[in-house]
């Protein structure tokens, strides 16, 4: 999402709160001047793609026992 540094003053509440779900850019006289983003993002992206990585009938102690084994 691209907004102007006028729109960001104006707003700003707003779009931190957008910038936790999404990259927000930021323009001055048309030109982009800076980017407003989650620094924990990656880790969230890494977060999601975990789940349903373990069957859900599995215990914690087989998936350990399982994950040694494969060492």
């Amino acid at each position: 999402m691209s907004i102007t540094s006028v729109e960001l003053e104006k707003n700003i509440g707003k779009y931190l709160l957008l910038a936790q779900k999404e990259d927000i850019y930021i323009l001055h006289n048309g030109t982009m001047v800076a980017k407003l983003s989650n620094p924990y993002q990656n880790r969230v992206e890494i977060a999601k793609s975990l789940f349903g990585a373990v069957p859900a009938e599995m215990t914690l102690e087989e998936a350990r026992e399982e994950r040694l084994d494969n060492l």
